[in-house]
C-alpha cells in the first residue's frame, strides 16, 4: 500500500474526531488496486486513477462521508452506494468497525472503477494533433 506523507500531514494537522474511520476507509482503497492513489485537493483526502476518483466529504463530522465524484459511471451493484443523480454517489461510514464490514464492497467498487477504460471513467486525455511530415513534402 503505497501512501502519502501530504495525506499524512493533513491528517496530523486536522485532528478530526473520526481519524480512525476515515483511516480504515484510505487503507481499504489504498489496498484494494495498486493503480489507486492518493493527495490532498481542495482541502481534503482525494484518491484517483486515470482521474478523480473519490473525496472525503463533510470530514469534521463524526460520520465519514465517501463521495465518489462520477459514481454513476461506475459498473456493479453495490448496497451501500447512495445516490440517484447523473454523477456523484456515496458511502457513510459511522465508526471503523461499519468500515471493516463493508471493506469487501469498497474494494469491489475500487476495483471495478480501476478496471473501466478512460473514456468509460469520463477521463479521455485529448489526443495530440497529428502532423504528417509527408504533406507539403
Amino acid at each position: 500500500m503505497k501512501t502519502s506523507p501530504e495525506v499524512e500531514r493533513w491528517f496530523a494537522e486536522k485532528k478530526l474526531p473520526a481519524e480512525a474511520t476515515l483511516r480504515r476507509v484510505r487503507e481499504t482503497i489504498l489496498r484494494a488496486d495498486r493503480r489507486m492513489s492518493e493527495s490532498v485537493k481542495y482541502g481534503t483526502v482525494a484518491f484517483a486513477y486515470d482521474g478523480d476518483f473519490a473525496t472525503f466529504v463533510q470530514v469534521s463530522k463524526k460520520q465519514v462521508s465517501l463521495m465518489f465524484n462520477r459514481g454513476a459511471r461506475i459498473p456493479g451493484k453495490f448496497p451501500h452506494l447512495e445516490g440517484a443523480g447523473p454523477s456523484a454517489r456515496f458511502m457513510r461510514f459511522t465508526d471503523a468497525k461499519e468500515v471493516q464490514a463493508r471493506a469487501a464492497e469498497l474494494s469491489k467498487i475500487v476495483v471495478a472503477w480501476c478496471s473501466l477504460t478512460s473514456a468509460q471513467r469520463g477521463s479521455a486525455k485529448p489526443t495530440a494533433k497529428a502532423t504528417d511530415s509527408s504533406v507539403g513534402a
